[in-house]
């Protein structure tokens, strides 16, 4: 096929999304036709340095060969079954694995669905169960999900603006933000000014937490903060939930990010980079909340497919292997230390935060500009990036934890060229 029938071919699908799909789903000039490793392949041929991976779904790569040899195997035994009509032992073997990983000492049990907005939605449920509460705590810049529930849980507006009424029982709190100036002490006040004005303790079913927060900016959550919430849990009788969908599998450098804030969670969402690039997601928490749920209260048609749970046993396995903890930790201090070269002589750079390989600079204009200029420069030059935060101003850097150290090196010398494109033409 010839060049020009390949860029017909890319015109022809970005057409048809403009027919058929609706404007509310935001997606990029991009066509994707083959990715494999920390690559991606237009339909035109154009090769690009993965620095996206889904939002945080490939921390494996694309297409790791375990986990596409366990999706084989799968399919050629069953597709589907309804784990509320036929049990199948993946979902059985996928809740075994996410007991063994669990960060603390408590005997666990889990539940498989197919988002982690529906995995927050039920760790919800779970924790009302268990407390007869109602209420639920967030905090500033969270992202927990689009549905009913957790478009109330989210703290940005595009997310939610036009969709109410949101749901009721949902309040919010400062979380610490030490590059504005918030810093955990601000935080803790601010929870207990809410307690004061807006709902009780006792009234209280669970906090809900990111510990690097995704959307909201890779905002690392102080150690000193998230044990600071476990005592308030623990004195008032509320669930900790831990939402690690984004953070989790490996993408701070440890299994789970928590395990780095020296606290136990009772309840612990994960997602993303679970089921492998399909839709797979869990609850998993101390067996006595789990259980505290009446039969048949939890479920659903696909949730724990049998095919997402065994791609989820190969991720598993993977992130287990000897070494891969220790890469891991290996391209976080890479990332890091490049990135504090490039914001020491970058004016557009504020701030380099984040946990492990979980990295991202946040710019100093307060808006989105740069940091779209900065996207759309990378885009240009092969690098796939990301923008988030409350402002829209972050670059958050999300390359597979596999990727070789030559790739990392030119995906970052691709961003450091990316901000100085972009800032040349802010003036």
């Amino acid at each position: 096929m010839s060049v020009e029938q390949r860029a017909s071919a890319a015109e022809r699908i970005l057409a048809a999304r403009e027919r058929y799909v609706p404007r509310g789903v935001a997606t990029p000039a991009l066509v994707v036709a083959r990715a494999e490793g920390a690559r991606v392949w237009d339909v035109d041929g154009r090769e690009f340095l993965d620095f996206a991976g889904g939002i945080a779904c490939q921390n494996l790569g694309h297409g790791h060969s375990t986990v596409v040899a366990a999706i084989h195997e799968q399919v050629d035994r069953y597709l589907h079954q309804c784990f509320m009509v036929g049990t199948y032992e993946p979902y059985i073997e996928v809740c075994r694995r996410l007991d063994e990983l669990w960060p603390g000492d408590a005997e666990t049990k889990s539940i498989l669905v197919n988002s982690g907005a529906e995995a927050i939605e039920n760790a919800v449920k779970i924790a009302r169960a268990a407390t007869g509460r109602a209420g639920v705590v967030v905090f500033d810049r969270a992202f927990h999900g689009r549905t009913s529930l957790t478009m109330a849980m989210t703290a940005k507006l595009v997310y939610k603006d036009g969709f109410g009424p949101l749901a009721t029982d949902v309040y919010r709190a400062a979380a610490p933000y030490p590059f504005r100036g918030v810093s955990t002490e601000d935080a803790l006040a601010s929870l207990e000014l809410l307690f004061k004005q807006d709902v009780a303790p006792e009234s209280v079913a669970c906090f809900v937490l990111e510990p690097v927060q995704g959307e909201g900016g890779f905002i690392p959550m102080p150690p000193e903060f998230v044990q600071a919430l476990r005592r308030i849990c623990d004195e008032h009788g509320i669930v900790y939930v831990d939402d690690e969908v984004q953070a989790g599998c490996g993408r701070a450098g440890t299994m789970w990010a928590i395990e780095q804030l020296g606290v136990e969670p009772d309840l612990l969402v994960s997602g993303k980079t679970l089921g492998g690039g399909l839709p797979l997601a869990g609850v998993t928490g101390r067996a006595e909340l789990m259980d505290a749920v009446h039969v048949g209260g939890l479920g659903g048609t696909f949730g724990g497919n049998p095919v997402a749970c065994a791609a989820a046993l190969a991720v598993l396995d993977a992130l287990a292997e000897p070494g891969f903890a220790e890469r891991a930790a290996q391209i976080g201090s890479h990332l890091r230390a490049r990135l504090e070269e490039i914001a020491a002589h970058q004016p557009l750079v504020g701030e380099v935060r984040g946990l492990g390989p979980m990295l991202a600079l946040e710019l100093r204009e307060p808006t989105p500009d740069a940091a779209k200029a900065t996207t759309a420069a990378a885009f240009a030059k092969g690098l796939l990036l990301l923008a988030c935060g409350l402002d829209g101003n972050v670059i958050r850097l999300l390359p597979p934890l596999t990727t070789a150290d030559e790739e990392l090196e030119r995906g970052l010398t691709l961003l450091e060229e990316s901000l100085g494109d972009a800032g040349a033409d802010r003036g």
